[in-house]
């Protein structure tokens, strides 16, 4: 390769490479890529084609992304909203793309097959999910592709939350999931992606992007408050207020929330090393996811 780059947000390997990185890297072929969407509730991005490779991040039903490569039941592919790229199962992504107007807003939301709760679910969505609504009845929302939704489980796709942290809060208790992106597993960092994306503050995946996009630091010892973000080497957490930390993590193998100094002690004890920054988001002129 002829430039340093990031092979998490590049889309680029010695035989082939994004059209638009051509003379920036050095690659057999360049290719323009073609969108797609998913179409599955959650799906894997894996580093490798092949079901036992390691997940780095996931997609969410509706997400779009671009395809650059397809092998046996792959696709390499670079995610819209944070630029991720990895392999996706061929199967979960779509080519008809559709118009989302809402985002799910619940923690996981059912799809029915008719507007009655009582009908057994066909689906089930993550936090953080696009559908295109064609009709309201009866409480729910009518997805074409997929049934019927709880109207309230929904809300407008430009909605953004007032607290990203009260967000973060309705996945308390999921359990840790490494590259995890819903109720089903999450980890530290995508706890707060997705939390951040429903106040419509577009973030980064993993935590050492995040620590250098996100926010101002904040001088050591400043007084801290709620929404606040803390980083450490490979760990992410923010405060629910001046003293509670809330963090997806691989000690209690869940979202937890818990004491900040409790988890800087363990942290610290544990050859984590101490805290590197805290970050404060501006209130206003967030970048829109």
């Amino acid at each position: 390769m002829s430039e340093n780059f990031d092979r998490r947000l590049t889309p680029a390997r010695p035989e082939i490479a994004a059209a638009y990185l051509k003379g920036r890297v050095t690659a057999d072929r360049y290719v323009e890529g073609f969108a797609m969407e998913v179409r599955d509730c959650v799906v894997d991005l894996r580093r490798e084609p092949r079901p036992d490779a390691a997940v780095d991040t996931q997609a969410l039903y509706g997400e779009r992304v671009t395809v650059y490569d397809e092998e046996e039941g792959w696709a390499w592919a670079q995610l819209a909203r944070d630029n991720y790229v990895g392999w996706i199962a061929a199967n979960t992504l779509w080519r008809e793309l559709s118009a989302p107007t809402h985002r799910v807003c619940a923690p996981r939301t059912f799809v029915y097959p008719g507007p009655n709760i009582k009908l057994p679910p066909l689906n089930a969505l993550p936090l953080g999910a696009e559908v295109a609504i064609a009709d309201e009845r009866d409480g729910f929302c009518v997805t074409p592709e997929l049934g019927f939704i709880f109207r309230k489980h929904l809300v407008a796709r430009e909605a953004r939350a007032p607290d990203f942290v009260a967000v973060a809060e309705t996945l308390l208790g999921a359990p840790y999931l490494w590259g995890g992106k819903s109720w089903l597993g999450v980890d530290c960092s995508g706890l707060v992606q997705v939390s951040l994306l429903m106040a419509g503050i577009k973030a980064p995946r993993d935590t050492d992007l995040q620590e250098a996009a996100l926010g101002a630091p904040l001088a050591p010892g400043a007084p801290l408050m709620r929404g606040d973000v803390v980083f450490w080497k490979g760990h992410v957490g923010v405060m629910r207020d001046s003293a509670t930390l809330l963090h997806a993590n691989a000690t209690h193998m869940q979202v937890t929330s818990e004491p900040l100094e409790i988890v800087r002690a363990r942290n610290e004890g544990a050859g984590a090393g101490p805290v590197t920054s805290v970050k404060r988001l501006p209130k206003e002129g967030a970048q829109s996811a």
